[in-house]
């Protein structure tokens, strides 16, 4: 069975919106820290460990506009890895390696993670981590929280249907001051 691991960049009040995009209030608010090589090697290691993404069409539109054109192991991984976009109006994904997910998406990702053997990362992609979360789909959240304050920006928690535990499994400081934590069900 699959395990679904969400990853995210995320402020010290919560916002994961538009990390390292434009269309926001505070465009690209991650880049403005130096993540270290330690920062960096996580990112690189945490990506080339997954066996498949799971991603929302938004997540899709700015990845595979970005990474066919890069080059190197991390573009090598995501351009040759299984991709599983969550979309209700894509229909003919170009990326390589690419399937939609569209209908009942709760049923159709237990599903993904029964089929799979091997981590199925989800980074970014805020709606669909918030639903993966609300319906216990999720097996471990790693978070890179930036030291700012950004007071504004849609958040990776809000309410959900149930409590739910974690534990701590890891945390570390790395480049200017980012906590990396990852957290994993406390019950599984």
């Amino acid at each position: 069975m699959g395990r679904i691991v969400v990853t995210e960049f995320i402020s010290l009040d919560g916002v994961v919106e538009a990390p390292g995009g434009e269309d926001f209030k505070h465009p690209d608010w991650s880049f403005a820290f130096d993540r270290g090589q330690d920062g960096d090697e996580f990112k690189l290691e945490e990506a080339l460990g997954a066996e498949a993404l799971l991603i929302g069409r938004r997540t899709y539109e700015s990845f595979a506009g970005a990474w066919p054109g890069y080059e190197g192991p991390l573009a090598d991984k995501y351009n040759s890895m299984p991709k599983y976009v969550v979309s209700g109006t894509l229909r003919d994904p170009a990326w390589n390696n690419t399937q939609v997910i569209s209908g009942d998406v709760v049923a159709e990702v237990a599903a993904l993670k029964r089929r799979l053997s091997g981590e199925i990362q989800v980074p970014g992609s805020i709606r669909l981590a918030q639903e993966l979360i609300d319906h216990d789909l999720v097996d471990e959240i790693r978070l890179m929280t930036f030291p700012v304050v950004l007071g504004t920006g849609r958040r990776l928690f809000g309410e959900t249907a149930d409590k739910s535990t974690w534990r701590l499994a890891e945390s570390r400081t790395v480049g200017e001051g980012i906590l990396i934590t990852v957290h994993r069900r406390a019950d599984r």
